[in-house]
């Protein structure tokens, strides 16, 4: 098993920037894909992002392609969402999941997840 703890929401204005964090506790942390996935108010929870065990193979949501990136340490247990440009739609809480499968887009496919962070962009 793995366990997640999401870091580094909160309050922005349109057009900054957070990095999000994802701690994974285990040792065995590199042979789990992760994904990052969100959830608004009101909304179904969406994929955002996924990245491979290595780091090797990422890929993402249309809305935040060119603007977020996910990445990974394997030495630091940790997966990271650069998140620049922001706008208001991107506006939810962030959820960071792990599977031992293959990376997927559909939050079903993720047995583990984080509890999440909050992430706010104002107009």
């Amino acid at each position: 098993q793995v366990q997640l703890v999401e870091s580094g929401g909160g309050l922005v204005q349109t057009g900054g920037s957070l990095r999000l964090s994802c701690a994974a506790s285990g040792r065995t942390f590199s042979s789990y894909a992760m994904g990052w996935f969100r959830q608004a108010p009101g909304k179904e929870r969406e994929f955002v992002a996924h990245i491979n065990w290595n780091g090797a193979g990422t890929y993402y949501a249309d809305s935040v392609k060119g603007r977020f990136t996910i990445s990974r340490d394997n030495a630091q247990n940790t997966v990271y969402l650069q998140m620049n440009s922001l706008k208001p739609e991107d506006t939810a809480v962030y959820y960071c999941a792990a599977t031992i499968r293959e990376a997927r887009v559909y939050h079903k496919e993720y047995p583990y997840w984080g509890p999440g962070t909050q992430v706010t962009v104002s107009s």
